[in-house]
């Protein structure tokens, strides 16, 4: 952190003050991300023709909701033709959708989270430091969702293709119960999106001075048993292969923000 800079941090904040503050961010956070969990549980996307333009609007309908159209789209289009959905309890159906529900209010929350963290962390900071943060705090949800978007379109298709290829070797009947795969497919999307925070991450540090850019070369081979231990933990499937196809991106995206933060140093003064 640039201490040395004569810069003002303003007046100190006590401990009871720091934990008030983190609670009322907190309760922000979670009252968006709540509102937009009930709002895609409960409201479906209605479209009518408008002097012959579409025009979509919110509707109230429990069953057909915005969650269960999302749910309908990524059995579509990451499942094989095979693969028979199951449910094998009354309520499974309905833990899955609240999954959805609730990854997806994460997602369309995420301005709100990153804004909300970067107000909690603002008053330790200097000014130059502040300016810094509202800079990468927009590019840092679009990451997140970026990321999400890359693992449903690139990686997800192939893994699960992949993955039931044994079943079929060994000619199985193939069954996936509702909850297994809304978990398997939100767990890796959110995964990616917390990836691509990485370069982001590596130029925050590198910029406020907490570390050197030759760390993360350095530290390369940590990093590289760091990321195929995550890819590992959250693909364990045994083969090795999902594993690197967790880990592979993020080996990319690691040296991407070695690279940008080596030559592009974010000018914060």
């Amino acid at each position: 952190m640039a201490g040395d800079s004569g810069e003002d941090l303003g007046p100190r904040m006590s401990w009871m003050e720091h934990l008030q503050e983190f609670r009322d961010r907190a309760v922000k956070v979670i009252l968006t991300v709540a509102i937009l969990v009930a709002f895609t549980f409960t409201f479906t996307i209605h479209r009518v023709e408008v002097n012959g333009y579409p025009v979509y609007y919110p509707f109230p309908d429990p069953f057909h909701n915005i969650a269960a159209l999302f749910l309908q789209k990524i059995q579509r289009d990451l499942l094989p033709s095979y693969v028979k959905v199951i449910v094998t309890t009354p309520w499974d159906a309905l833990i899955a959708l609240f999954y959805c529900s609730l990854f997806l209010g994460i997602v369309f929350g995420m301005p709100m989270i990153v804004y909300q963290f970067a107000k909690f962390v603002a008053p330790g900071l200097y000014p130059h430091e502040k300016r810094l943060i509202i800079r990468l705090s927009g590019p840092a949800a679009v990451l997140f969702v970026v990321g999400a978007v890359f693992a449903y379109i690139l990686i997800l298709p192939f893994t699960i293709e992949f993955l039931f290829k044994y079943a079929i070797a060994i000619n199985l009947t193939t069954f996936l119960t509702i909850d297994s795969f809304v978990s398997f497919v939100l767990l890796f999307m959110a995964a990616f999106g917390i990836a691509f925070e990485l370069p982001l991450i590596m130029i925050l540090l590198t910029s406020l001075g907490v570390v050197e850019p030759d760390f993360w070369k350095s530290n390369f081979s940590y990093a590289f048993a760091a990321m195929c231990i995550f890819g590992a933990v959250i693909t364990p499937d045994g083969s090795g292969v999902t594993m690197f196809m967790v880990a592979g991106p993020m080996i990319v995206l690691y040296l991407a923000g070695w690279l940008i933060s080596t030559r592009h140093k974010i000018k914060i003064g």
